[in-house]
């Protein structure tokens, strides 16, 4: 039978660039959640805003699956940010002319896993 792999969250579709995610996720990947949401709570940016709600998602999916964790005994395991759909906008430009800008939007998954399977 196969090992648990932990709990996880996927965030799609979110209006923000990987370029700019990847950054703020390369800070709190393999820490503890408490360490982690104090830290995405610290940064003054979108990105971390949105890591932090898929992460709390991810241990709330955690919490509700097995009732005898508690938040001390989660971490990062996995922090994965890809590059989802890209939506194509025209900007005027002079000579009406145009330039086509790229809003560029992320997947975020996250998996949680508990500290005491580090060990093992």
């Amino acid at each position: 039978m196969e090992e648990k792999k932990g709990y996880r969250a996927v965030g799609k579709y979110l209006m923000v660039s990987p370029k700019k995610v990847r950054p703020i996720a390369d800070l709190i990947r393999r820490k503890p959640y408490t360490e982690a949401v104090a830290r995405l709570e610290a940064i003054p940016n979108g990105g971390a805003a949105m890591l932090k709600k898929v992460l709390q998602s991810a241990a709330a999916n955690a919490l509700s699956q097995n009732k005898q964790l508690d938040e001390e005994m989660l971490y990062v395991k996995e922090l994965q940010v890809n590059e989802g759909p890209r939506l194509k906008r025209v900007w005027a430009r002079a000579k009406g002319k145009r330039d086509i800008l790229l809003r560029r939007m992320s997947h975020i998954t996250v998996v949680v896993d508990e500290l005491a399977k580090v060990g093992e």
